[in-house]
């Protein structure tokens, strides 16, 4: 999804390198901790047919003997989790090594190129965005490469005997194979990959350390700063390894939005090129894709935006105008609803919303629909005073409908009571407070949907991991192979992170007292497993982090910097929770183990935390005046930590917002609300579960709920939402059904070969012309091109005179 212009971003709501010493070094098997009783090497090819179900419990799967295949499925139509672990995902596991010295050292880099990356970006004028595939494909290049350049010692080894050698082989050799044994393998390219992206989790404590040296003048120590890291970082790992029965190891825990990065890691390594039609369609894909980004991103970029009704309407003027791109208008942020516009730009289109599954698609689009209908009818009927505001908008607002002047309400961070007294109590719009509402209601909906309707599965599963027995293949075969992490390893995180934060609550001046600092943590520890178990089912969760910062502005009224900690440390919880969650789970998928997904998670997030410590230190101490007073220049520029900022002292105004009495005291009643809808939903079922073979338990209130207030907040560039709709119901509803084999076998290949090919094009543009080198080249203005005419939006929607 695109981000909003930085001025409507303003939202209310096996090694020893230190001693030097030589140690002896473990075989891969001894590293990845793989248990082989009576394995030969020739049956690690086969150990699908060894997996037996579990008694009672778990169902009996007819394993094909090509472990690329699953029961010859084909044509089988995918529906469930259950159908999803037993004929979409493959159940080769070729015993290769996961942690080895070459994936570590480039897992290393890689999370450092992440994190300069993503602390470089932040305070530049424009924005790149490296993750995902983007990330898997320079990985498995760059792994190509060692292995193929440098000596490799499976070859050394295969000479030495050929001429010979016999017994033990030299130790020579044995150093070569160290750091280059084989060929790059599929498990050390996931690990690679993984600890990679991992590298942005401790990026929200980075952006609070920035704000405060910026905007209050209250630098923290070096070392606050890293035990603040490691403590905001890691703390949602521990709450992960204990929901694992029902969020990693369950087998409706799917993670859909996952598939298309395991597909494609899966397809470069066990497919052949010449022999393999959907990998060579991958790679025509990449190709075409690429080729195709610089038009949309650069050249021709009305193709984000196709909108017949705004051509016709081109020349409105006056009231007219207004109206008809408050309807038709969706290229620009916050530019209006976007009816029956079409994005042709992958960026924004995206394997995520494609891979989402189909019960999923429904409930989004149903959603949008209320959306629309509930924002036309607040500004119309002037609910809220919304009429006396902007039509969409997330920055707060004076009475007469012009910007808040948040700077002089809040001199130095502080609340200036006289100043609030002169300009009055903030203003939201129509349509954003009802956002606001409707994301309260989603997360009540969350809790209470899972405890009332997912509850008994929730205990089954944890009762039935207790006795060893597990419904998903997938788990059955790395409980039998791999040994598993301790669930104590995950409490020793949880308290070791606990401690850490806990010293810098009470030795630093963060202006979070310690029980606010607990309340962080119990909020999060509450959320994130009601978040994770809905995000793993669906392939996307409920967006939480508003209620975070409303408590905290409720709880700590005039406190910015402490409502910046709090909601670090409590929404991270449920971030981290749901990110190693699904990283535990794509493990499984490819048979990494557990013990060293565990081990390199934490690995890059740590080192990504440092990274990106040192470098926004090198960038803030060498900027300082460019990022808090001006706009920047072409090089650097504060206006996202400005508006971070702005945000956090924004949400101090909370109490003034949303207390009993006040215009929006609604909002916070929202999560009451959203219970309520789905205890209502509840009865319903139990009366009437189906109706001509519909199961209306498949319907979800929080997502439906999320959907039905997402446009004024999460997708205010609305250009894109019908063509998301439209690719996604292809792909789930139309290949799924009635073409599964390419549904099976290249909608995730060709998906995630758009996305790191249109990421790749942004990435080269980004520096090419965008800026991110210093000086932007604006590609000139023509038909197609309009993004600097004074009388219409890009899509030709007529601007209001």
């Amino acid at each position: 999804m695109a981000n909003a212009p930085n001025a409507e971003s303003i939202v209310v709501g096996a090694l020893n390198p230190v001693e030097g010493k030589v140690v002896p070094v473990p075989s891969h098997e001894a590293i990845n901790e793989k248990i082989r009783p009576s394995v030969d090497n020739n049956e690690l090819g086969a150990l699908d047919s060894e997996i037996k179900a579990a008694p009672a419990v778990v169902p009996q799967y007819e394993i094909d003997e090509d472990s690329n295949k699953d029961n010859n499925s084909d044509d089988v139509i995918i529906i469930t989790g259950a159908d999803a672990a037993a004929h979409l995902l493959p159940m080769r596991d070729d015993g290769d090594p996961a942690i080895t010295f070459r994936s570590l050292f480039l897992a290393t880099c890689l999370s450092a190129f992440q994190a300069v990356m993503s602390q470089i970006y932040y305070f530049k004028p424009t924005s790149v965005t490296i993750s995902g595939t983007f990330i898997v494909l320079i990985a498995y290049f760059v792994g190509k490469a060692w292995s193929n350049i440098l000596p490799r010692g499976d070859k050394l080894e295969a000479r030495w005997r050929e001429k010979g050698g016999q017994g033990d082989i030299p130790q020579w050799i044995k150093i070569v194979s160290f750091f280059n044994y084989g060929p790059w393998g599929l498990k050390e390219h996931s690990i690679c990959a993984i600890t990679a992206t991992s590298a942005s989790n401790a990026s929200a404590s980075i952006v609070v350390f920035a704000a405060q040296d910026l905007f209050y003048d209250l630098p923290l120590t070096a070392t606050a700063i890293v035990l603040s890291t490691i403590s905001i970082g890691l703390f949602g790992y521990g709450v992960a390894g204990l929901l694992r029965p029902i969020a990693v190891w369950h087998v409706d825990a799917v993670y859909w939005s996952t598939l298309p990065t395991v597909k494609t890691l899966q397809g470069l390594h066990w497919q052949d090129l010449k022999s393999s039609k959907p990998l060579r369609f991958f790679w025509y894909s990449f190709v075409g894709m690429f080729l195709y980004e610089f038009f949309p991103a650069y050249i021709w970029p009305w193709l984000n935006s196709v909108s017949i009704p705004c051509l016709a309407a081109m020349h409105a003027t006056g009231s007219k105008a207004a109206v008809l791109s408050n309807l038709f208008g969706g290229s620009l942020n916050n530019e209006g609803l976007g009816f029956f516009s079409l994005s042709f730009d992958w960026q924004y289109i995206t394997s995520f919303n494609t891979s989402l599954p189909l019960p999923l698609q429904a409930h989004a689009a149903a959603g949008y629909v209320i959306c629309f209908a509930a924002m036309l009818g607040i500004y119309y009927t002037n609910a809220w005073g919304a009429k006396s505001q902007p039509f969409m908008s997330t920055r707060l607002r004076t009475e007469e409908g012009g910007a808040y002047p948040i700077a002089k309400v809040f001199v130095g961070g502080i609340l200036d009571k006289d100043a609030l007294t002169k300009y009055g109590i903030p203003r939201l719009t129509g349509s954003f407070a009802y956002a606001m509402f409707m994301a309260n209601a989603a997360i009540g909906a969350l809790i209470t949907h899972c405890i009332i309707f997912w509850g008994g599965d929730v205990k089954r599963a944890f009762k039935s991991a207790k006795a060893g027995s597990y419904d998903d293949r997938h788990h059955v075969h790395m409980a039998k192979h791999y040994k598993e992490t301790p669930w104590y390893w995950y409490v020793a995180v949880l308290i070791f992170s606990f401690i850490l934060g806990l010293v810098v609550v009470i030795k630093e001046n963060i202006t979070l007292p310690v029980w606010a600092y607990i309340v962080a943590l119990l909020l999060g520890i509450i959320i994130a497993p009601f978040s994770t178990l809905l995000y793993s089912r669906y392939g996307n969760g409920i967006a939480t982090n508003n209620l975070s910062k409303m408590l905290a502005g409720l709880m700590l009224p005039n406190r910015p910097i402490g409502n910046m900690y709090f909601a670090a440390w409590s929404h991270n919880v449920i971030s981290n929770t749901v990110n190693l969650s699904n990283d535990l789970k794509m493990g499984e998928y490819l048979k990494i183990p557990p013990r060293a997904m565990f081990l390199t998670q934490i690995y890059g997030t740590v080192v990504g935390g440092f990274v990106n410590y040192a470098v926004m230190t090198s960038i803030v101490n060498g900027n300082r005046e460019l990022l808090v007073d001006s706009n920047g220049n072409s090089s650097w520029s504060g206006a996202n930590i400005q508006s971070y900022n702005t945000n956090a002292t924004s949400w101090a105004l909370a109490r003034y917002l949303y207390r009993t009495g006040a215009k929006y005291d609604i909002v916070p009643i929202g999560l009451a609300i959203g219970g309520g809808i789905v205890i209502i939903h509840r009865v319903f079922v139990y009366f009437i579960p189906k109706y001509r073979g519909f199961s209306f338990s498949d319907i979800n209130m929080p997502q439906f709920i999320q959907y039905a207030g997402y446009i004024p907040y999460n997708a205010s560039q609305t250009c894109v939402l019908l063509s998301q709709v439209i690719t996604g119901f292809f792909v789930q509803f139309y290949l799924r059904n009635y073409r599964p084999r390419i549904f099976k076998d290249y909608s995730y290949l060709v998906t995630g070969a758009f996305d790191g090919a249109s990421l790749t094009a942004l990435f080269i543009l980004s520096f090419a012309v965008f800026g991110a080198s210093g000086r932007s080249k604006p590609f000139p203005n023509w038909w197609g091109n309009n993004a600097d005419s004074e009388t219409n939006y890009p899509d030709f929607c007529p601007i209001p005179q």
